[in-house]
């Protein structure tokens, strides 16, 4: 298996309201320790810090270490993919509704 296949989806890892969560707390903070995170959620630990390794394997969540802590913060670069494809169902959804109101008015 090569490295390209060990990357996890991003649409997979977006899909899941806690890890959407996760990703929106980074955006406005810029940069969180796991026990920031954890104090979020009605779950454990462990629990925030699988969500938040799918994140990092989509290429969402970067992480270091700063002495015995895991500071994570979020890189929005893979959102850009997600972005495309929804801008391509406005502009035909977009398209759609123009199409209707045309109709509409003709009659």
């Amino acid at each position: 298996m090569n490295e390209k296949n060990l990357e996890r989806d991003v649409y997979a890892a977006i899909a899941d309201p806690t890890r959407r969560k996760l990703l929106r707390l980074l955006a406005d903070a810029g940069e969180l320790p796991l026990h920031e995170l954890t104090s979020q959620f009605q779950m454990g630990r462990t629990a925030v810090s699988k969500h938040l390794a799918i994140l990092k394997e989509a290429g969402l969540v970067a992480d270091r270490k700063v002495g015995r802590e895991t500071r994570y913060r979020l890189n929005a670069a893979p959102l850009q993919e997600i972005k495309d494809w929804v801008s391509f169902y406005e502009k035909f959804w977009n398209e759609r509704v123009a199409l209707l109101k045309n109709l509409l008015a003709e009659e």
